[in-house]
């Protein structure tokens, strides 16, 4: 799908959100990236395969993590 140089990452690899947006649609929550990953805003995914991956939002500033 990418013609950029050099290539953007792939929707298998852990860097995909790195990709160039194609569209991007705040005032509906999502962006589509050049490696036909669809990106929400909650930071959940929908890869190119139908693959969906949950959000993934850091902990916010003051929460407290305990270790188990």
């Amino acid at each position: 799908m990418c013609q950029h140089q050099p290539a953007c990452p792939t929707p298998d690899s852990a860097d995909r959100e790195a990709a160039r947006l194609v569209a991007h649609h705040p005032e509906q929550g999502w962006s589509l990236l050049c490696n036909g990953v669809l990106l929400f805003e909650d930071t959940g995914e929908l890869l190119p395969d139908g693959q969906v991956i949950a959000p993934h939002r850091p902990p916010e500033k003051g929460t407290v993590m305990t270790a188990a």
